[in-house]
């Protein structure tokens, strides 16, 4: 048997050499000084050898100890060197594992769901989308293999949501919780959609339309409006977005590179609207003069209706709700609820509801039918703004000025 000092001394020689150590155990030196304990063995006849390890890493006394095991080993019929490459394999294939389920994780597939689509939304929208799967998704579920997340576990997110009263947070978390399991399942992450089960789980509430004052309220609103002590731009504002039934925060946003004087067009681009699509809005004669009456009061400015305070920025978020408010319609109106008025008055007058629902730019699910409201539905708009305008200033104003329905602006 060799001893540890024997082992320590043994030098490098023109050709390897052996080291025994008894029991099939040996020490192998190379001739470039290079040492490793191999153990060798007799199964069905046949020798092999299997190397231990390298010295000193592997010590005299380990290698005993490790050539004890092989034994053991070959005394059951198995050879140690297939031993240890099936379970070197197998611990390989654990650790794999393990990487899938954390690259499979809800957290993971969600952001990377979310990556790949935000391209798709605007900056502010992608980052609300992200915020609520931190806050209230994430906590829950975001460590568990998405593959082994069940009903009850996505129920239980809706109801702690619901238990603040955020029933509307609630419908658009299981959206997004049900867009990234399609995701999953589409990318081979999943097999099922346990969030395709919670249709119909959240409580419903009744919807709550903006508040708005009443057709035969609309004469003594514009009268009151045209005399009250209003900032001029916050005046003008407000007059502009009833001109064009535009959402106020397009207005607040719009500037003078998007209006098209000559061919009296106002084009929006996607990234400043609710669905992320171009708004092309037609102007009437009236909108074009709130434009030229701006243009004299300010100028070169960036923004079309500048901050009151701040004219380097648009005018702030609540600034025409206020003036309403100012005005005494604390629950009468919002800046909203002008168009849904003018919707009302205008599919009363008999215009193609179509066009109206374009101009309004809310979103045409058939695709065969957005296309026309892209193209088709313009010219048409265009006459339906000017009828708007002229019937806001026959009310406004008196009798001189006749306001015409369907048949008569199809004649103009």
């Amino acid at each position: 048997m060799l001893t540890a000092l024997e082992v320590k001394n043994a030098k490098s020689k023109e050709k390897p050499y052996k080291l025994t150590d008894g029991q099939g155990l040996f020490l192998y030196v190379t001739p470039k000084g290079k040492k490793t304990w191999r153990y060798r063995f007799v199964i069905a006849g046949t020798e092999s050898t299997f190397v231990l390890g390298e010295y000193p890493v592997l010590t005299l006394e380990k290698a005993r100890i490790e050539r004890a095991a092989a034994r053991e080993m070959v005394k059951a019929g198995k050879n140690p060197g297939k031993e240890r490459r099936l379970k070197k394999e197998a611990v390989q294939q654990t650790k794999e594992i393990e990487e899938i389920k954390i690259e499979n994780s809800f957290e993971v597939v969600a952001r990377e769901w979310h990556l790949n689509q935000s391209g798709r939304w605007a900056k502010g929208h992608a980052q609300a989308i992200l915020t609520t799967l931190e806050r209230d998704v994430f906590p829950v579920i975001g460590n568990i293999q998405i593959d082994q997340i069940t009903p009850p576990m996505i129920l239980k997110i809706l109801r702690t949501i619901e238990a603040r009263g955020a029933l509307v947070i609630a419908s658009k978390v299981l959206q997004r919780i049900t867009a990234v399991f399609r995701y999953a399942v589409q990318t081979g992450k999943a097999t099922y959609n346990p969030a395709s089960e919670m249709r119909g789980v959240i409580q419903a509430r009744k919807v709550q339309h903006h508040p708005m004052i009443q057709p035969d309220e609309l004469q003594d609103f514009l009268r009151n409006l045209t005399t009250a002590d209003i900032h001029p731009t916050t005046k003008l504002a407000i007059q502009f977005t009833i001109l064009t039934a535009a959402r106020s925060g397009e207005v607040r946003g719009a500037i003078w590179k998007e209006i098209d004087l000559e061919k009296k067009l106002w084009s929006i681009p996607a990234k400043r609207m609710k669905m992320q699509s171009p708004h092309a809005v037609p102007l009437s004669n009236e909108a074009l003069a709130i434009l030229n009456r701006v243009k004299i009061l300010y100028g070169n400015s960036h923004y079309i209706f500048p901050g009151i305070h701040y004219p380097n920025g648009p005018l702030s978020e609540n600034t025409m709700l206020f003036a309403l408010y100012r005005m005494g319609l604390h629950s009468k109106a919002t800046m909203h609820g002008f168009r849904a008025l003018f919707s009302t008055i205008a599919n009363e007058a008999g215009f193609n509801p179509d066009a109206i629902e374009r101009q309004l730019a809310h979103r045409e699910k058939n695709a065969v039918r957005a296309a026309y409201h892209r193209s088709e539905y313009l010219q048409e708009r265009m006459k339906i703004m000017q009828w708007w305008a002229d019937h806001l200033r026959h009310l406004e104003h008196g009798p001189d000025i006749i306001p015409i329905g369907r048949k008569e602006v199809a004649e103009k």
